[in-house]
C-alpha cells in the first residue's frame, strides 16, 4: 500500500458520509474512522455501529451465498477504490489491456474515475492477461477482482 493510495482512500472518505472504512491489501490494513460531534450540546455522537466481520484476504473476496474459490496469490489485480472503471482511454481508443496481451509492471491497465478524479489502476507485476473480470462503465467496489493474469 503506497502513499498514493491511502491519500485517494483519504479522498474518498471525505467526499462522502462514511463514518468508517476499512482496506486491506498484501498483507496491511488501513482503517480510517471519522470523529462525529453530537451537535449543539458539544458531547460527542457514540460511535456506529457497524457489523463485526471476520477479515479476509482481498484475494478471496466473494459474497456471502456464493463459495470461496481459492484464487493462486498475484493472479488477479484488485481494484484499489471504488469509483467507475473505464478499460480505454477515450471512447474512440482502443482497450488498455485484452486477453492474452503481456503487460509490464506499472503499465496503466484501466482507470477508475472517482469524484472526477480518473486515477489509472497499474499492473502491480509483468504477465499475461488472461481475462478482463470487469465491464467498462460499470461501478466496482474497493478490493474487487478487475483483471485476472495467466
Amino acid at each position: 500500500m503506497d502513499l498514493m493510495h491511502i491519500k485517494q482512500l483519504i479522498d474518498v472518505m471525505a467526499a462522502s458520509d462514511m463514518a468508517e472504512m476499512s482496506f486491506s491489501q498484501h498483507g496491511w490494513t488501513l482503517r480510517l474512522a471519522r470523529h462525529i460531534s453530537g451537535g449543539a450540546s458539544g458531547d460527542p455522537a457514540p460511535p456506529p455501529t457497524l457489523p463485526c466481520t471476520q477479515p479476509r484476504p482481498l484475494g478471496q473476496l466473494s459474497s456471502p451465498s456464493e463459495p470461496v474459490s481459492p484464487v493462486p496469490e498475484g493472479r488477479e489485480l484488485l481494484a484499489p477504490l471504488f469509483g467507475i472503471v473505464h478499460l480505454r482511454p477515450a471512447p474512440d481508443e482502443p482497450v488498455f489491456v485484452q486477453p492474452g496481451q503481456t503487460v509490464e509492471a506499472g503499465q496503466t491497465v484501466c482507470v477508475i474515475e472517482a469524484m472526477k478524479v480518473f486515477n489509472a489502476v497499474l499492473a502491480e507485476r509483468d504477465g499475461v492477461v488472461e481475462t478482463v473480470l470487469v465491464e467498462s462503465g460499470k461501478e466496482v467496489e474497493a478490493g474487487q477482482p478487475l483483471i485476472r493474469f495467466a
